[in-house]
């Protein structure tokens, strides 16, 4: 028989709460909080493993979907809970009555596997999850292999404000969280061409040639790319500023070069 929660003081709630709030949770537990259905939809089509199951009977409703959601636990993992205590673990409105906790994925690089001539998307410092989560959209939809994320610290790959604006992209994407040297030594070791987006010292994207295996390079907008990718790049690439402004939005411009290689390789997304 399925269990019912009525309190936020339950254990199980309490712990949903914490990881949808602190990063730290998340990497200790190994598990990720996902909200709605397409999301979970997309998530479980994506391999990924559901641990527990929080569902507002009401408000998922018994269409084939919610059939499909309801059996992706065990009966011992699935827990109904009420329009009240609902309205307090859904981050949003509209998500159609259902919290999951997911099994996190390995993001290291020693997990990653990639095509010949593969097209990555590295970006360097870009901490904001809407800009991150736009960028794994752009992969997902110009068929890029991969996307490396490098920055100082440990990367919160599921962050629930990139997941939501990822729309579903950070499942499909293969996707490493690194520091930036051992990105480019893991790009050289592969034969990976190197190229970084920059206005200093740069040639126009679309004289550089990106049809064998290529890694896109994006920094911040504010700060740029740091040094050590500068001098490992094997080219540097710009997009022409035709406005009064000196650039564009970091996703912008990932999506730009992105497209640019798949014009290059014969209009055919990379992941086909």
């Amino acid at each position: 028989m399925t269990e019912t929660l009525t309190s936020a003081s339950n254990p199980k709630i309490k712990k949903l709460l914490a990881m949808q709030q602190k990063s730290a949770e998340r990497r200790e537990s190994g598990l990720f909080v996902l909200e709605g259905v397409r999301e979970l939809l997309h998530c479980l089509s994506a391999g990924y493993e559901a641990d527990s199951l929080f569902v507002c009977p009401g408000i998922l409703g018994d269409s084939a979907d919610a059939r499909l959601i309801r059996n992706c636990v065990p009966s011992n993992r699935l827990f109904e809970v009420t329009p009240e205590l609902y309205s307090r673990i859904a981050c949003r409105g509209g998500t159609e009555g259902v919290v999951a906790e997911m099994r996190a994925k390995d993001h290291s690089l020693a997990a990653l596997e990639l095509p010949e001539n593969p097209l990555v998307l590295v970006v360097e410092s870009v901490e904001k999850p809407g800009n991150l989560g736009a960028m794994l959209r752009s992969c997902d939809a110009s068929g890029a292999d991969a996307m490396l994320i490098c920055g100082e610290g440990h990367t919160d790959i599921y962050n629930p404000n990139l997941i939501r604006a990822s729309v579903g992209a950070v499942f499909t994407v293969p996707c490493a969280a690194c520091g930036s040297a051992e990105a480019i030594s893991f790009l050289k070791s592969r034969g990976i061409r190197i190229l970084t987006a920059q206005l200093q010292d740069s040639e126009l994207y679309y004289d550089c040639d990106m049809r064998a295996g290529t890694a896109v390079v994006m920094g911040t907008e504010a700060t740029g790319l740091s040094e050590v990718w500068r001098r490992a790049a094997d080219a540097h690439i710009r997009i022409p500023m035709l406005g009064r402004l000196d650039s564009l939005n970091v996703s912008v411009s990932a999506a730009v070069l992105l497209y640019e290689a798949v014009r290059q390789r014969g209009g055919t997304p990379a992941r086909g």
